[in-house]
């Protein structure tokens, strides 16, 4: 059985990916692919985290697991979610670090298994918008606070994978750009799943829907059944070239709302964010999905 862990980051695709998956789920259980309801695992595997801290777990412990994610069937690939499996919002900075425990968390969960392959995937997105949309989820009330001193400039993305990879090298890591999901979501949700290329998904264009007008929804389907794309890449151009046209301007515009950021400070972070994507493809052990 391969363990696949979604790991977030908070603030990307807020659990789209898994209700997806979830909507599939009878399918997908077809193939040993099980994608378990989050309520049934999350708090189990919160307490025995934090008991074991980084220990394999017991036979015992394992079976406590398996019991409530598979209801007895026989699972090649187990899917589980959860935003914060490496920690809450508000300790996801700190000593001028994204995610500072991530590579402790990600081993504490590899070890849940230790005798099972398992795979990590991790949606990241723009510090510029990043670090203000996560300073909302933490329900702080004073952004300076929030910040705890860390220089926003000095975080990287690429300096958490290392850690991750470091911490668990036996295991591949995938990751991808929140801003480019309504292009890649296809491809996210077969890698997720590795389901069969002939099983069809239902809510394949939950995600467009959401950001498209209905009425360029309408006809980039129609276009797509007219015109069948050879490949991924000539989809990923169509879905484009109707998102340039039909895009809902609120769902596609992100407002950052930081005190005290500049303009100067943002378009910082912004070409910070493109380099560093560089730098994650170049690290050993790491899949990029990219357009």
């Amino acid at each position: 059985m391969e363990l696949v862990y979604h790991i977030g980051a908070h603030c990307t695709d807020e659990d789209g990916l898994l209700k997806c998956l979830f909507k599939n789920c009878d399918a997908l259980s077809r193939q040993g692919i099980l994608v378990p309801d989050p309520s049934r695992y999350r708090p189990i595997l919160r307490d025995m985290l934090v008991s074991l801290r980084g220990q394999p777990a017991t036979a015992d412990m394992q079976q406590v697991i398996l019991d409530a994610t598979t209801d007895g069937a026989e699972a090649r690939r187990l899917i589980l979610v959860n935003q914060s499996f490496l920690c809450l919002p508000k300790k996801a900075l700190g000593q001028n670090m994204l995610y500072p425990m991530a590579g402790d968390k990600a081993h504490w969960l590899a070890q849940l298994f230790p005798d099972d392959p398992c795979a990590f995937f991790l949606g990241i997105r723009n510090p510029a918008t990043f670090i203000p949309a996560l300073f909302v989820k933490s329900r702080e009330s004073d952004f300076a606070a929030f910040l705890a001193g860390v220089d926003p400039g000095a975080l990287t993305w690429s300096d958490m994978v290392r850690r991750i990879r470091a911490a668990n090298p036996r295991a591949r890591l995938t990751v991808w750009c929140n801003e480019d999901t309504p292009l890649i979501w296809p491809e996210l949700l077969a890698r997720l799943s590795d389901h069969g290329e002939s099983t069809p998904l239902r809510g394949t264009d939950d995600l467009l829907d959401a950001i498209m007008q209905p009425a360029g929804l309408t006809r980039l389907r129609a276009y797509l059944d007219e015109n069948p794309p050879t490949n991924e890449a000539q989809r990923r151009r169509i879905v484009a070239a109707f998102l340039d046209k039909y895009a809902l301007p609120d769902a596609i515009d992100e407002e950052i709302d930081a005190p005290g950021w500049t303009e100067d400070l943002v378009e910082h972070l912004t070409e910070r964010y493109e380099a560093d994507l560089t730098a994650i493809q170049a690290i050993e052990g790491v899949d990029v999905i990219t357009p």
